[in-house]
């Protein structure tokens, strides 16, 4: 990729140089259109050179309306992974970010997907840098998508124009899986060897594309990180006229006469009525989320599971120690990876994350492991350790070499097994080693991450 420049599809693409030497960057990259409450339409051409040296708008959202500096419970995760950052906030926000290697040919490629509740953030906060992959020779794609009100709006006008309505988040990752099909051969990407990964509702992003129908080609593995799994709790999307009552409440609560007073709306006061109702709803998750639309999703991903039609494919699941509802999060993770070895699939793999992050009391937090996956310590305020380098350096070994073969394992690293019957335990990365069944596997020795001696 000699000065960051490349020849896509589309046209030609002008990047910058990445956070390593031999490393490019694409930040901003438009993959598809979309007006209010339409599905998006895949960028398959412009005109010119297009300018990919900086990020592009992030979805409106909540915290587009106010200063999370001066909301207290918002200060733990605008302290952590946004202070000092500017973002841009839009209704046109369907951008992509690419990193890759300079000499990348036919790589394997790991495509995030943020997490936020399906209410907030983007594809380029401050853990959301792909050079550390790069470096093991992956590229990384990070995406942003329409939330809250704009991507999860349903309304019968709606079913009644376009055949289906709600999901609109979910068409744009797919949008942005399509267009990475399409293009990433030209920034040393292999489109057949395509691994979704996400965090929390970005995980559970990755659990409905691996059951929807639409998807069959579009990546070989799947990473979810603490969400996505086996659940009854989590596992059912409402039907689409399910949702119909809660959006009714939503046009009320704006003033809205008509469906085309509410696509008129200010974003503001949209996501203001959009809050307003959801302090009604008994479970706040109802308000906004993946639905059942007969199109992207026929049935919900716990009945998929059930019968075996989610995807066959490995797939590699976590969460935290102080993780949102720390057991239940667990179980659904190591239930996701030992049902695909009962029901014959590929072979998949579980972790737990309780590593007690330095500089404070909050521990593996819900959200802590991105610092370590992702291998960007350095962006943080946190007084890190040489043990903590290890660990990350671990992690993202095993990601890297997931993408590239669908099995974490790999040289230099502890044996990372497989759940199935028999072998029920999952590897922990925790204070001072990584651990299966409580038998350290690995440890800090000097500066490296080292297998114990034989006998230890």
């Amino acid at each position: 990729m000699k000065n960051h420049f490349v020849h896509t599809p589309c046209g030609p693409v002008q990047g910058a140089a990445g956070g390593a030497d031999g490393v490019s960057v694409f930040r901003g990259i438009r993959y598809a259109t979309a007006g209010r409450w339409e599905y998006p339409r895949q960028v398959t051409h412009w005109d010119g050179v297009y300018d990919a040296a900086n990020f592009g708008a992030c979805s409106f959202q909540p915290r587009a309306f106010y200063n999370e500096e001066d909301v207290p419970e918002k200060a733990f995760y605008y302290n952590e992974f946004r202070r000092g950052e500017h973002y841009d906030y839009s209704e046109d926000c369907l951008f992509l970010n690419i990193w890759a290697p300079d000499d990348a040919k036919n790589a394997p490629v790991l495509f995030y997907i943020h997490g936020g509740g399906f209410l907030g953030g983007c594809g380029h906060e401050k853990h959301f840098d792909g050079t550390a992959w790069c470096k093991k020779g992956v590229v990384a794609v990070t995406i942003n998508y329409r939330l809250g009100p704009m991507g999860f709006l349903c309304l019968p006008e709606l079913a009644a124009r376009d055949g289906h309505t709600g999901n609109y988040a979910m068409f744009d990752q797919m949008a942005a899986l399509c267009w990475v099909r399409d293009n990433i051969a030209a920034f040393g990407g292999d489109p057949g060897q395509v691994t979704l990964m996400g965090q929390s509702a970005g995980a559970m992003s990755v659990q409905q594309l691996c059951v929807s129908p639409m998807t069959n080609g579009l990546f070989r593995g799947a990473v979810m990180m603490s969400g996505g799994g086996v659940s009854r709790l989590l596992g059912a999307a409402q039907k689409a006229e399910e949702a119909y009552p809660f959006w009714q409440a939503v046009r009320q609560k704006l003033g809205a006469a008509d469906f085309a007073a509410l696509c008129g709306a200010e974003p503001q006061a949209l996501f203001a009525a959009f809050a307003e109702a959801r302090k009604e709803q008994k479970n706040p998750m109802a308000g906004c989320g993946p639905v059942v639309d007969g199109v992207f999703l026929t049935e919900s991903a716990a009945e998929a599971a059930k019968a075996g039609r989610q995807k066959n494919i490995p797939y590699l699941m976590g969460s935290t120690s102080e993780d949102v509802v720390p057991p239940i999060v667990h179980k659904m993770a190591k239930g996701w990876a030992r049902l695909q070895a009962d029901q014959g699939k590929q072979p998949s793999y579980a972790y737990f994350f309780s590593r007690q992050l330095p500089g404070d009391e909050k521990g593996a937090w819900h959200s802590a492991d991105l610092w370590y996956a992702f291998g960007t310590l350095d962006s943080c305020w946190r007084p890190f350790t040489e043990w903590d380098r290890a660990l990350s350096e671990a992690m993202v070994s095993y990601l890297t070499n997931f993408a590239k073969t669908g099995d974490p394992n790999g040289p230099g690293l502890a044996e990372w097994l497989p759940v199935k019957k028999g072998q029920t335990q999952v590897l922990r990365f925790g204070d001072r080693d990584i651990t299966m069944g409580g038998v350290s596997v690995a440890r800090l020795t000097h500066t490296m991450l080292t297998k114990p001696n034989v006998g230890e």
